[in-house]
């Protein structure tokens, strides 16, 4: 189970000249699984976890994970490098490390236009 995991999806609504920002995180998708299925809320929660924790652990494994109509959640090797600070100048050393990668899907770039 993912106790800590919190899911953003931020969406921009413009009203005049005033940008509004909404936030939906892991309790509201719950409540909307909830609605959606029915039965408790726990139950709900129980379907998200699963489908967070087989995310995480696809990738953990380095597998891709696509769903259609959203995207490909995958792995990407990230080489070490040199970086510099920006308060002192300093160089630095950043180490080699493996972060997660999402490509949105032809169907989600269309929805969101």
């Amino acid at each position: 189970m993912v106790d800590q995991f919190d899911t953003k999806i931020v969406m921009y609504q413009m009203t005049s000249l005033q940008v509004t920002i909404i936030t939906m995180n892991k309790q509201d998708i719950i409540e909307a699984v909830h609605g959606v299925l029915g039965g408790t809320k726990k139950q709900a929660e129980d379907v998200v976890e699963v489908v967070i924790s087989t995310i995480i652990g696809s990738l953990k494994k380095g597998e891709d994970v696509s769903i259609a109509g959203l995207g490909i959640f995958a792995v990407k090797a990230r080489k070490a490098r040199t970086a510099r600070n920006p308060k002192t100048g300093e160089l630095i050393q950043v180490a080699a490390m493996t972060v997660p990668k999402f490509r949105a899907a032809k169907a989600l770039k269309d929805a969101v236009k």
